[in-house]
């Protein structure tokens, strides 16, 4: 009899629960990164709140939910002084073991548990960007004057064509 009831007692446990909350979480590592390093980011939620900001390289934790059923997605903005501002959308998708839940969790753990906990969305373990130097034009000079830039805000095809002056 205490046999019959432990096995009742374990199956009970293992159907109350979501198969992806049991072996994956709802908050992921991820890392932040561009090319060049250093680049100011901030990260924004899809209500247009700050989450976070930091500099790259950088790991944080996000959470991959954004509600019942809801992926969590976010927009990270690169800022880096002589490179163009650059976006980059980092979305939540489905977390394998969540499909798990037809042979282990059942209808309890893919309709309530693991919806209810994020467990069922997986958030990438990166982001990354290369940023674009900013490049130097006539038109960003008063009234035709003299422009310095960097040679790294100049673009390759015109690097190409310059002649060093001594």
């Amino acid at each position: 009899m205490k046999k019959y009831t432990m096995g009742v007692v374990a199956a009970s446990m293992l159907f109350a629960s979501g198969c992806a909350s049991i072996l994956s979480d709802s908050s992921y590592p991820v890392t932040i990164n561009s090319t060049p390093t250093g680049a100011n980011f901030t990260i924004t939620d899809e209500a247009g709140l700050d989450v976070h900001s930091g500099v790259t390289p950088d790991t944080i934790t996000l959470s991959a939910s954004d509600g019942f059923f809801s992926s969590a997605t976010y927009t990270i903005r690169y800022q880096l002084a002589g490179y163009n501002e650059q976006s980059f959308q980092l979305k939540a998708g489905m977390d394998g073991w969540y499909i798990g839940n037809i042979l282990f969790g059942g209808l309890i753990g893919m309709l309530i548990v693991d919806p209810a906990t994020g467990a069922m969305w997986k958030l990438p373990e990166s982001a990354h960007v290369t940023l674009n130097p900013a490049a130097a034009s006539a038109s960003s000079a008063p009234m035709g004057g003299l422009t310095i830039a960097s040679i790294d805000q100049v673009p390759e095809e015109v690097k190409s064509q310059m002649i060093r002056v001594k």
